[in-house]
């Protein structure tokens, strides 16, 4: 086999595999009578586990406790979340609706804090119930019409990913070393990923990308899902300590850092898991290219700057009973927020279903929601 033919046969296998992790992360199964199903990546690598969701508090306990997560795809299972909540209530009249819609779009949005994907969605199902109740009631028909709107928000996301990764995939050569946090692929998003797209359209493509998964601490995010789903893929992955970063780009090791992000203010500032700070700092550093990977739909232009970024604070317990092993004394104080805030100055560029957004970022963002239309 030729060495174009043997790329060729690599990148065939990894657009399978990709799209096979896509289909598994969620999904509704069947119509209005229909449930939620979804990967439980508490479990994963050791377990592969599907939940058969039909119930609100069942998503909510999903999204709270991580069975669920990245911004997208919470933003996906929230859709189908208020679909299911509203099934329960069956509300018999209009202003009932109303008053269920409220209630359930509620309970949804305090299940956490800082993805803003969780907020558009649940506006725009709103929004699309309101025109819907606009007629004559059946709540049969209203219930229907949500779950196509969900499942067209979750097929746009598969859209956003896929240009996401078109575009960002053009910017690796072939060769490069790519260093991520977190996960930020097909399992953080309702189609192939946001900074994994990127990889997965590069390789595609037929270029040689090696990836470098930060494990993330607390949760192991990079150890336990980035390095799962790209070994599914066929992308080669060496996973490496948090703290290992700094030597690895010292060495010429890193040639690009590309993550995700659960939500980006006007400014250009970033929220994203724990630790993205850090690395951002080394790649400046080190003179390593930055980028974001991100869908419109991240972007959150009402909020003016990082300070303004809600950041979620998880259980003690995550640090210092992690995984069921005792890593620290019993009653010592923990420090443990779930997300920090990169400066825009650290991002090289935002890689968005339109392309490439470089600085300035106020006005180049604000451009950005002119031309695309999203949400506000």
């Amino acid at each position: 086999m030729s060495a174009r033919s043997s790329r060729k046969a690599r990148g065939d296998r990894t657009t399978r595999a990709s799209s096979k992790v896509t289909a598994l992360t969620l999904r509704w199964v069947g119509g209005p009578g229909g449930y939620l199903s979804l990967l439980d990546q508490t479990l994963l690598p050791a377990r592969v586990k599907y939940l058969r969701i039909r119930e609100l508090p069942v998503v909510i306990d999903a999204i709270r406790r991580l069975a669920v997560r990245g911004a997208p795809a919470i933003g996906v299972a929230a859709a189908y979340g208020l679909v299911l909540g509203l099934r329960e209530e069956a509300p018999a009249t209009a202003a009932a609706f109303r008053r269920s819609l409220a209630r359930v779009k509620k309970r949804l949005a305090a299940s956490r804090p800082t993805a803003v994907n969780l907020f558009w969605s649940l506006d725009r199902m709103a929004a699309r119930a309101g025109a819907l109740a606009g007629g004559e009631y059946s709540f049969r028909e209203l219930l229907r019409g949500l779950l196509d709107e969900a499942r067209e928000i979750h097929e746009e996301d598969q859209r956003l990913c896929r240009a996401i990764g078109e575009h960002g995939g053009k910017l690796l050569r072939s060769g490069w070393n790519v260093l991520t946090h977190c996960n930020a692929g097909a399992l953080a998003t309702g189609g192939m990923g946001t900074a994994l797209a990127v990889v997965y359209s590069a390789v595609e493509t037929g270029k040689k990308i090696r990836v470098f998964a930060d494990e993330t601490r607390p949760l192991l995010q990079g150890a336990r899902l980035t390095s799962w789903e790209l070994m599914e893929a066929g992308v080669d992955v060496t996973v490496a300590c948090d703290n290992a970063a700094a030597s690895l780009m010292s060495t010429g090791q890193v040639h690009c850092v590309v993550v995700g992000a659960d939500r980006i203010a006007a400014n250009g500032d970033v929220a994203n898991k724990i630790g993205t700070y850090g690395v951002a700092i080394l790649a400046r550093e080190h003179g390593i290219p930055f980028y974001v990977a991100a869908p419109s739909t991240t972007f959150a232009p009402h909020t003016a700057s990082g300070d303004g970024i809600p950041i979620e604070q998880r259980a003690s317990a995550e640090v210092i009973d992690g995984f069921g092993v005792k890593t620290s004394p019993p009653g010592v104080d923990v420090y443990n927020p779930a997300f920090d805030v990169t400066p825009a100055r650290y991002v090289t560029g935002f890689i968005t279903e339109q392309g490439l957004l470089e600085p300035p970022y106020k006005r180049n963002i604000a451009r950005l929601f002119k031309t695309a239309g999203t949400h506000g």
